[in-house]
């Protein structure tokens, strides 16, 4: 019987089968009360079986987390199972490192994806937590490498939008570290995936962080970044060379080193300068250069290197003066191969000016596949001459002087763009257009450099050739390639430096229309309907209203005749569409992010047809167009150039014309008023002469009288003198007299005076004696009323002390009283507490009493019914008996309760 109860029970179960039974219940189960009992099992399993609870049942538990994350309780007890499998029983079977490590790597794991679920609150958990960070940092220092690479993972995604984390992590000594495992990996050539995650943790750690960066460059680790490019280049060049396998992981190593790089030359950032000038003097630029012009690289790598040259010498006037004088290898040298088959390496490579292999990049014809080269030289060229004005003129003279010379130059922009061949446009329309975008960077905004390319004329006019002004010759070149149907390219870059350099400049927009035929051309291209050439059509039309916007009536075509050619032939409307369609099209509305680059996918020309700074041109000046044509003839536009009106304003030449107009009108007023006062001079000349003949006969009748009234004026004045004297002397007599007189009266007033300020004084002396006595009296009075009022205060003092002393007295023995009436009250209180609590407990008892009295009543009144039932008798003295019994119970029992209210009261 044993045997077969034996056989029927269920097999014993051991560790691994029930835990691996838990784990399937923990993914299985809908509810959460069976998850959690799951949970529950497994806990009471990790310290001993850590091995078996994470291989089967750890991604469950993370997976937990994210799905109960609401429910308190089952998240503690996920968390405390996961804690249990890093610290299992030193007895435990199954502990060992590799389950340390494997726990580690999925826990990095789960803090990744809880950075992922809650980015927000992981990073301020992180950044809160005593250490948080300094621990996270560590991890790059672990010598396993799964760990490390997890790591660098999370901080990668820690710091990749918090500025806070990304300084802590910075000040941690993650440069360091960093810098480590990069080296400890094999640098860039032969470093793997790690490596490139290295450089992605360093771009989070830079991106628009100026505190970082200052502290990167100060620490020198901007040699380090100089060391890595060079040892790079320097693999390259060895004789084993980079094995061809590794070449994409090294080419996307130095992509993102380039990257990082460029993260420190932000246009307009506050650090942008001293970061130039710290690469510059780190040897940085000269590694990139070298980088970017070498075959052996990549064409990405090469244009990323020459995008980044870009960034460190751009708005540097100092750096871009160095810039110039650079050396670099010269992009026509080719490495010649041997017979083994070999690449055989000249010695000393052959090397060209910086500037001359930028311009051999951008503009020799190349294939399609190195487009992004062109550009990235392109870039460079434009970061050379931004913002330096000397720079500019320099370069443009240079262009000028090798165009005008016999010798024409094969990288000649100005050749480029009105010589070259048709064959060289249908295969390469680049070729123009890069030219095209440099000539405009040369020009835009810079009024010397159009007056100085004023002066290229295309013709020799000894040799019988037609002289055109190169403005003239590239309108002319424009309206051939349309008419040919050249590549739209092509006819991009010509517009783009028209719009540019006609634009507020009244001389170049009269250059443009001294060539009659040129008007009516773009009318026509604007007017056509070719849905291909839209963008064509549209800055045809830009080109239109720059042209009547900068117009003077003075211009070879009027303004009014340019305002009427446009209202009338094209139209309003017709005008507003294509600059509207034009402002629309995708590649001006979205040029940001549209794709500038080769696309060996799709194959074909690049769809790169406009440069940055035109397109900013364009969208900055799209309403003034626009409005141009609403502008009335009449009015024109003033040009200021370098702070200085540009030409002659229309309103002071016409006032001037008035003015000369009005003063020519004077002049003849005043020549016929002059007539009229030569005529009346010579009338009052004569008039003169006999007036001046009468006036001498008169003066010598005159002077006769004179001399007769002169001497009756001597008798006359002999007279007065003798009674002017006479007069004198009284007077004199009669001034002593009366200063005598006043003499006496001064001194009696003296004497008077004297006399009354005596008595004055005396009269003062007795007052202030009276004072005296007064103020004596007074103190007196009042030192005696001080005294008295000091005895009052001393005998008020005393009484005051006296009551209060009494009061507190009184108060005491109040609280005493008080106390004690407390203590009684207290006394009472649990006196009747007990006492309720007696009668309480007697009242109960009484009630049991009762209730077993009246059972046994009951009881006995059965009892008789059922004797009674049976044939025998009772008496009725027991039923008299029983009523006294049950009367005096009654009676008892009411006292008692008397008696105990009365012990109550």
């Amino acid at each position: 019987m044993l045997r077969i109860l034996e056989s029927q029970a269920p097999a014993k179960q051991n560790a691994t089968s029930t835990i691996a039974t838990l784990s399937g219940r923990l993914q299985s189960a809908t509810l959460l009360e069976d998850r959690r009992a799951a949970i529950l099992g497994l806990r009471s399993f990790a310290k001993v079986y850590p091995a078996s609870v994470a291989s089967g049942g750890l991604r469950n538990l993370i997976s937990c987390l994210n799905k109960d994350v609401d429910d308190v309780d089952t998240t503690k007890v996920v968390l405390e199972t996961l804690l249990m499998l890093f610290h299992p029983d030193e007895t435990s079977p199954e502990a060992s490192d590799d389950i340390a490590l494997w726990l580690a790597d999925e826990f990095t794991q789960l803090i990744s994806a809880i950075l992922t679920a809650r980015p927000e609150r992981t990073q301020e958990c992180v950044y809160t937590a005593p250490l948080g960070v300094a621990r996270l940092v560590a991890i790059l220092e672990d010598k396993r490498e799964a760990i490390r690479g997890e790591g660098i993972y999370l901080l990668t995604s820690l710091t990749s939008s918090s500025p806070d984390l990304q300084k802590l992590v910075a000040f941690e000594n993650a440069f360091d570290r960093v810098f480590g495992i990069i080296d400890g990996e094999g640098a860039l050539t032969h470093g793997g995936i790690i490596v490139q995650d290295c450089l992605s943790l360093l771009a989070n750690l830079l991106r628009l962080n100026t505190s970082n960066q200052s502290y990167f460059r100060e620490t020198g680790w901007v040699k380090t970044l100089a060391t890595l490019l060079g040892d790079a280049t320097k693999e390259q060049d060895s004789a084993e060379g980079v094995v061809e396998w590794a070449r994409t992981q090294r080419d996307k190593n130095i992509w993102g080193l380039l990257a990082v790089l460029r993260l420190f030359l932000l246009k307009g950032s506050l650090g942008t300068q001293a970061n130039q000038v710290s690469f510059w003097h780190s040897g940085v630029l000269t590694q990139v250069l070298d980088i970017a012009f070498r075959d052996s690289f990549d064409v990405p790598i090469r244009a990323e290197a020459l995008a980044t040259a870009a960034d460190l010498i751009r708005s540097n006037c100092s750096l871009q003066e160095a810039f110039g004088q650079q050396e670099v290898h010269d992009p026509h040298s080719r490495e010649s191969p041997q017979a083994n088959g070999h690449l055989e390496r000249p010695p000393a490579p052959p090397t060209v000016n910086v500037i001359s292999g930028l311009l051999n990049l951008a503009l020799a014809p190349k294939s399609l596949f190195a487009f992004d080269v062109r550009l990235g030289a392109c870039e460079c060229l434009k970061a050379y001459l931004c913002g330096h004005t000397q720079i500019k003129q320099f370069f443009l003279r240079r262009a000028i002087d090798g165009h005008m010379s016999e010798s024409k130059e094969a990288d000649n922009i100005l050749t480029i763009l009105i010589e070259d061949s048709e064959a060289s446009r249908g295969s390469d329309p680049y070729r123009q257009w890069f030219a095209a975008v440099i000539l405009f960077h040369l020009l835009y905004e810079d009024f010397d450099a159009k007056n100085l390319a004023m002066g290229v004329s295309e013709g020799i006019a000894d040799k019988g050739e037609e002289v055109v002004t190169y403005i003239q010759a590239l309108s002319a070149a424009l309206i051939v390639g349309e008419k040919k149907g050249e590549d739209q390219r092509v006819s991009i870059g010509y517009l783009v430096i028209l719009c540019g350099w006609l634009y507020e400049d009244h001389d170049a927009v009269n250059d443009f229309l001294g060539e009659g035929s040129n008007l009516q051309s773009i009318l026509q291209l604007v007017a056509r309907n070719n849905q291909s050439r839209l963008l064509v059509s549209g800055l045809c039309a830009v080109l239109l209203g720059i042209v009547y916007e900068f117009s003077t009536k003075d211009s070879p075509v009027p303004r009014e005749t340019i305002h009427h050619i446009l209202t009338n032939r094209l139209g309003r409307e017709q005008y507003a569409d294509k600059i509207t369609k034009l402002r629309e099209n995708p590649m001006i509305r979205e040029f940001e992010v549209l794709h500038r680059g080769y696309d060996p996918i799709t194959g074909g020309l690049p769809e790169v047809f406009f440069d940055g700074t035109f397109i900013d041109f364009l969208k900055d000046n799209f309403s003034r167009v626009m409005g141009a044509i609403d502008r009335a003839p009449g009015i024109e536009v003033p040009v200021v150039a370098n702070g200085i009106q540009k030409g002659v304003s229309r309103e002071l030449v016409d006032s001037l014309r008035a003015q000369v107009d009005a003063g020519a009108q004077t002049i003849q007023k005043l020549e016929s008023d002059l007539l009229t006062l030569e005529r009346r001079l010579e009338q009052e000349q004569a008039d003169h002469r006999k007036d001046k003949e009468s006036a001498s006969v008169e003066l010598g009748r005159i002077r006769n009288i004179n001399e007769a009234l002169q001497r009756n004026n001597e008798e006359d004045n002999q007279k007065l003198l003798k009674q002017h004297q006479r007069t004198l002397t009284e007077n004199q007599r009669t001034y002593e007299a009366a200063l005598q007189s006043l003499q006496l009266d001064i001194q009696r007033a003296r004497m008077d005076n004297e006399t009354s300020a005596e008595h004055a004084r005396k009269r003062n002396e007795g007052e202030v004696a009276d004072l005296q006595a007064t103020i004596i009296r007074l103190r007196t009075e009042l030192e005696k009323s001080n005294k008295e009022h000091a005895q009052d205060l001393q005998i008020a003092h005393e009484e005051y002390t006296n009551k209060a002393a009494a009061l507190e007295a009184r108060l005491q023995r109040a609280e005493d009283k008080a106390s004690d009436a407390e203590k009684r009250a207290r006394l009472l209180q649990k006196q009747l507490e007990d006492k309720e609590e007696a009668r309480r407990t007697s009242q109960r008892e009484l009630d049991d009493m009762l209730m077993v009295l009246g059972d046994l009543e009951e009881k006995r009144a059965r009892d008789k019914i059922r004797l009674k039932a049976q044939g025998e008798e009772v008496s009725d003295d027991e039923e008299v008996e029983d009523n006294k019994a049950e009367e005096e119970d009654n009676q008892v029992s009411e006292e008692d309760v008397g008696g105990n209210d009365i012990d109550v009261d």
